[in-house]
């Protein structure tokens, strides 16, 4: 790396530390999902909170790649893998095992008839499953919403490699435009998709139609790297985020309320879902950079509060997993709508706590103890400078 694209030292640099604002961005997002499936009416835009997660997602786990690197000078493939699978994987299991004993013991129950969705669910291939790649296409139902999972399972098959190429022959702040351009192409790929007239599920849960806004946080999280605190560029970036984040927040937020997304073909339903996706994802990466930029900020300040950071941190994943799930129970059983959402929201946090307590957490630390010391020597080099081990 060159000395004009190394980035500050971690522990003053853009990439230090933990985010807590975006763990509170976390919660707001899971938040969105959760009505716009149990309250569509009332918050018909809630689905872009899966926008929110894939940029996101990119930025946080491209930030992780980048500080292994930093700190050690190579990326532990094996141990990414290994870990990512350790902290997603036995949590989707156990849904999966749950929803499929409830629907033995109790047939007639919302999970009842729920067997041949698990094996799409637990294998990451939901996304595929919903527009046909095994045949029929299917809902997936309690497990429809793992679609969003496999898209990143799938995307961080190919990330992690690609990026490793691209560092090995390109600057820092050259990759990022490089992931930028990438990302373009993915749009121009759903603008083919879309004007040949494929069905909404093909663009809606493919990986590559979804690619963009993965990339589009990625391609943040190397341009973080490469800005050196208190550098021109880190000015400038600074000065934009002052104004752009509260219209882009401003503007996340008025889609939740009043954006339904087109299901029917014509104009709107092209320009959406040519466009829409990788927009939603702009204004999201504009949202992450600004808190990353303004830690003190109005704005970070809220989301950085424990009532919203704590559950973004540690529940925000099981409550992505258990809410639809525990509506479907529930719909049967409740018909008062307003009942049934506060009910549904109760137990789905506590299911998303008892998931964290004793699954997530104690096989997250397990893992972290046998794979850690493969990784954490390195970093003791001279020529070397430690990295905090969290990103966001």
């Amino acid at each position: 790396m060159s000395a004009p694209d190394r980035p500050a030292a971690p522990e003053t640099g853009l990439i230090a530390g933990r985010k807590h604002a975006l763990d509170g961005l976390r919660t707001v997002a899971v938040a969105g999902v959760f009505f716009f499936h149990t309250a569509t009416e009332a918050m018909p835009g809630g689905s872009i909170g899966v926008d929110v997660f894939f940029t996101l997602s990119g930025f946080v786990i491209t930030l992780l790649i980048m500080k292994e690197r930093l700190a050690t000078g190579r990326l532990h493939l094996g141990i990414f893998y290994a870990k990512r699978l350790a902290r997603l994987w036995p949590a989707l299991l156990v849904l999966c095992a749950v929803i499929l004993a409830g629907g033995f013991l109790f047939p007639a129950s919302g999970w009842g008839g729920q067997a041949g969705f698990v094996l799409p669910a637990a294998a990451y291939v939901m996304n595929l499953a919903h527009f046909g790649m095994f045949g029929d296409s299917i809902a997936g139902e309690t497990l429809g919403p793992t679609w969003t999972l496999a898209v990143e399972e799938q995307f961080y098959l190919v990330w992690p490699l690609l990026l490793l190429v691209m560092l090995r022959f390109l600057k820092v702040r050259s990759a990022a435009v490089a992931t930028v351009a990438l990302a373009a192409a993915f749009v121009l790929n759903r603008f083919l998709l879309v004007n040949a007239g494929e069905p909404l599920d093909r663009i809606y849960n493919g990986p590559d139609t979804r690619a963009d806004e993965l990339l589009i946080g990625c391609a943040l999280a190397l341009l973080f790297t490469a800005v050196r605190h208190g550098s021109r560029l880190h000015a400038g970036l600074l000065s934009a985020s002052r104004w752009a984040a509260p219209l882009a927040g401003v503007a996340l937020v008025a889609a939740l309320f009043l954006l339904k997304e087109p299901d029917t073909p014509g104009t709107w339903f092209n320009v959406f879902w040519t466009a829409g996706p990788a927009a939603l994802a702009l204004l999201s990466a504009v949202l992450i950079g600004s808190l990353v930029l303004q830690p003190a900020g109005f704005l970070s300040r809220i989301l950085s509060h424990p009532w919203l950071a704590r559950p973004g941190r540690d529940l925000s994943y099981g409550m992505y997993l258990w809410h639809l799930p525990v509506y479907l129970l529930l719909m049967p059983l409740i018909p008062e709508l307003p009942l049934r959402i506060v009910l549904t929201a109760a137990l789905t946090v506590l299911l998303a706590f008892a998931s964290f307590r004793w699954v997530e957490r104690p096989l997250r630390r397990w893992a972290n103890k046998r794979l850690e010391p493969a990784v954490v020597p390195s970093t003791t080099e001279p020529s070397k400078t430690p990295v905090s081990a969290s990103a966001g």
